[in-house]
């Protein structure tokens, strides 16, 4: 019977699913801001390599929501097929990500707090799909 029950966690309400994904994601977001900030300010500051910082800090970021999300925020034990289903979510909002951080960067007038409105705007958007898709698709039974 214990067996069983380790095989088929309990489920977690929404409202606490929401609060724990927003906790770790304001983790994640620290994580995803404070590398792209530092990848920044050693010079990957210049058309092209803002992209490369901004995918790199959003990877790092993705990592820490991954682990986090997956064990506290839905308690799944997952699997090779939600790992699977996780990395292609990630990949898309990946593009969604690095793409809306690209296309603010662009269209936003010059101000103290482009960069970081820009990347608001790209977390926001990429933060919006995830969960959805993690908790609709991936970890629907969570």
């Amino acid at each position: 019977m214990e067996a069983a029950v380790e095989a088929h966690p309990a489920r977690i309400g929404l409202v606490t699913q929401l609060f724990r994904f927003v906790i770790v994601g304001g983790l994640a977001a620290v994580v995803d801001y404070g590398t792209y900030q530092m990848l920044l300010h050693l010079g990957l500051n210049h058309s092209f390599w803002v992209s490369v910082a901004k995918g790199c800090s959003f990877i790092l970021g993705t990592t820490t929501a991954y682990l986090l999300n997956k064990r506290w925020t839905f308690n799944v034990q997952g699997s090779a097929t939600s790992l699977a289903q996780f990395v292609l979510l990630y990949v898309t909002t990946f593009f969604v990500n690095v793409g809306m951080n690209a296309l603010s960067l662009h269209v936003l007038p010059e101000f103290a707090w482009k960069v970081s409105v820009a990347w608001v705007i790209a977390q926001g958007s990429a933060t919006t799909i995830n969960f959805l898709v993690l908790r609709l698709v991936i970890w629907r039974h969570a």
